[in-house]
């Protein structure tokens, strides 16, 4: 079976049990959780697995390991029946894996460089090297992309034409960790919270 490392209230982490939840395979992997705060990620045995110490990382039945999110969401789409999330055609696929790059960058990691730089993050003993202007830097680069993700919804129900995509779950776990740390611009952005909201629904049922 396929093992799922990872910390479940992690936003990350949270991004592959909602792609496997929409394939209707959360029964089919393990979920093995590690102790992120407690520093198992930079363990020897760890980094021999996943040298990046992050989570998620996924390792297969033959003692594949394969890490970050994005990697680990299109083998889950292409192992797993179920509609596509990351797109049936050469074009679709460009157009999705090019928005989740930019939703990725500019939504999901700049709240997570806000929080380990900008505030006390996981604590001293993780957070050692960090660059404060370069937290708040992202925090206004967040607050332009969820401008822009708000046009991108005007008119329409998803981030990529007209179906539902890996970067609808990249977008909507970035926008609760902002909304989570105050992070959002204090202009409405209405399209973006109409989306919000629908997403709110399909994924906490």
């Amino acid at each position: 079976m396929i093992r799922i490392y990872d910390a479940a209230n992690f936003p990350n982490p949270r991004r592959v049990r909602l792609a496997l939840r929409e394939k209707g395979a959360l029964d089919q992997v393990e979920f093995v959780p590690v102790d992120v705060k407690g520093g198992e990620l930079r363990t020897p045995a760890m980094r021999a697995m996943n040298p990046d110490a992050t989570v998620p990382f996924m390792k297969l039945e033959d003692g594949t390991v394969i890490g970050r999110c994005t990697p680990i969401i299109e083998y889950i789409d292409s192992v797993f029946e179920g509609p596509s999330l990351t797109g049936d055609t050469a074009q679709e696929r460009a157009l999705i894996h090019a928005m989740n790059l930019r939703v990725e960058e500019g939504l999901l990691n700049a709240g997570a460089d806000y929080f380990h730089h900008a505030t006390a993050g996981l604590g001293p003993e993780l957070e050692t090297d960090q660059v404060p202007a370069w937290g708040e830097r992202q925090k206004r680069r967040l607050q332009d992309s969820a401008r822009y993700l708000d046009g991108v919804l005007d008119g329409q129900a998803f981030l990529v034409g007209d179906k539902f995509t890996m970067v609808d779950i990249t977008a909507y776990v970035g926008l609760n960790l902002a909304t989570a740390l105050g992070l959002l611009p204090e202009e409405k952005l209405e399209h973006l919270e109409r989306w919000k909201a629908s997403m709110a629904a399909r994924f906490e049922d």
